[in-house]
């Protein structure tokens, strides 16, 4: 484990001041971990009462009092299981009335009949929506004033997904946003948990191979670090897969990296909870926008995009800094696999049969692609009618193609940020790479602006040639005129046109 302490500098100095905070990441990147330590740390100390708990079950509470009412429970329950019995919360009577504000009266009673100040730091605030969200937030700000008196927690922070700023609540589904957060508005700081450092990851490995000897190779490391660019989940069920699974808990393997690149393809096709759970976020407008403006390439031009943004980044979807891509190479690969996989399975034997593709072990790409050209002309129109990324369904049904005959025998690496114009897809197979730039055709000059992208992108990978794939977007324009296949030069490569 990585010292979870070591992750957030400033929690406990604000804690010392008597402030509120928020600390927020995406799931299972360590927030819940390091409330534990921090509370078993001041615990120990003794100077405070220090209780983590989570309120998750509040989300079931059907107005604001029932669900002030739950997490007040759940407040007790936890104190129940962490504390000392002189320092626990009261117990919540279940079939007593609960108050209009019962949870500041709740935490006010346990801060005035506690003998050292309370710290309480209350996990999974999400799951609470709109008006019980609210009146949490009410209750809590309610107490800061009294908290100098001793009549309320000396600190509280809430642990989360989003800042508190972040979150627009709504009094009832048909009313206008009241703003962003501003009932806590007490609120010193807000802490994100980054992802985990390179050095971090050396180091969670490391102690792995100090207790069992089994060595990481450094190209695994490098391996697993640029796989999940530091999401703690990736990094330790990549390794877990690799020890438990791949090597059976033989110690005297080493990790390679083609172990690495092994366990990837089974943590995509095995989607365990953690990654079923972010691509059940796709069904949601606001992630979907994004999604495909970075499978697009287009640019943010609307202000609600950028609300999109900043929620698709605190769920760890995607990237916090430029260029916006998908949070991480796995992410870049089973989104894509995930929002085409019916067509990957729908495509007719007769069309995607590796017979016809791939000959004496090497992939023709040129035949690969102009049997696409067919079936994009035969089955296009009405498959894309139909679903619900009609935006990006061109790319995707490519890719749908191009997976199901690659699959098994070699790879798919998919390049897509907010702003490209386009998807860049490098294709290897049996040793031989394939360059293929998938752009929509917006305007009369994208066919020469994906030309001059494309040469670049080759010159940057060191190859000679590529497929500028160009999607007709006007279907007042004959299939006759948009199916093309030319061979031209741009700046010194070779590019094979392929108009659909």
């Amino acid at each position: 484990m990585v010292d979870p302490l070591k992750r957030l500098r400033g929690v406990e100095s604000l804690i010392d001041q008597g402030q509120y905070f928020v600390i927020h990441a995406p799931r299972q990147t360590g927030k819940t971990t390091f409330g534990l330590a921090l509370m078993e740390k001041l615990n120990a100390e003794g100077r405070y009462t220090v209780l983590v708990s989570s309120i998750q079950p509040a989300a079931q509470g059907r107005d604001p009092v029932q669900a002030m009412k739950i997490a007040a429970q759940c407040i007790a329950q936890d104190s129940r299981l962490y504390l000392p019995v002189a320092e626990q919360s009261p117990v919540v009577d279940a079939s007593q009335q609960f108050p209009e504000n019962g949870l500041f009266h709740y935490l006010q009673q346990w801060s005035l009949t506690n003998t050292k100040p309370i710290v309480l730091l209350l996990d999974e605030v999400d799951a609470l929506l709109d008006d019980n969200f609210l009146a949490m937030l009410y209750q809590l700000r309610a107490g800061f004033t009294a908290r100098a008196k001793g009549g309320f927690p000396q600190s509280i922070g809430l642990i989360g997904l989003r800042d508190v700023r972040d979150y627009k609540i709504r009094i009832r589904p048909e009313s206008q946003s009241i703003g962003t957060g501003s009932p806590f508005n007490v609120k010193a700081e807000s802490f994100f948990m980054e992802r985990l450092s390179p050095a971090e990851i050396t180091d969670l490995l490391g102690q792995h191979t100090a207790v069992t000897g089994q060595v990481f190779e450094p190209d695994a490391i490098a391996a697993i670090e640029h796989l999940s660019q530091g999401q703690a989940w990736l990094v330790n069920a990549l390794a877990y897969h690799i020890v438990q699974r791949i090597l059976d808990n033989d110690s005297s393997q080493p990790v390679t990296k083609e172990l690495v690149w092994e366990a990837k393809e089974v943590l995509i096709q095995r989607r365990d909870t953690h990654l079923d759970s972010l691509i059940d976020k796709l069904k949601e407008d606001r992630v979907r926008g994004i999604v495909n403006a970075i499978i697009n390439g287009s640019e943010l031009s609307d202000d609600r995009l950028n609300d999109a943004l900043a929620y698709c980044q605190d769920l760890g979807i995607v990237s916090r800094k430029p260029p916006i891509r998908f949070a991480n190479p796995i992410y870049q690969e089973i989104i894509p696999r995930v929002m085409s996989y019916h067509w990957q399975l729908s495509i007719p034997q007769d069309d995607a049969d590796p017979f016809w593709y791939i000959k004496d072990g090497q992939l023709d790409m040129d035949a690969l692609l102009k049997a696409f050209q067919k079936f994009y002309r035969r089955h296009s129109e009405a498959w894309l009618s139909k679903y619900d990324f009609r935006e990006v369904g061109r790319q995707l049904l490519l890719m749908a193609f191009l997976q199901r005959i690659v699959n098994g025998g070699g790879s798919i690496t998919r390049e897509m940020a907010i702003g490209n114009g386009r998807a860049d897809l490098v294709v290897q197979y049996a040793e031989k790479t394939h360059v293929l730039e998938l752009k929509l055709k917006y305007h009369s000059v994208s066919q020469e602006e994906g030309m001059e992208q494309l040469s670049r992108y080759l010159t940057r990978l060191d190859q000679g040639h590529g497929y500028l794939l160009l999607f007709e977007l006007d279907d007042a324009v004959p299939w006759d005129t948009r199916i093309q296949w030319q061979e031209r030069q741009c700046e010194g490569k070779s590019i094979t046109l392929v108009g659909l």
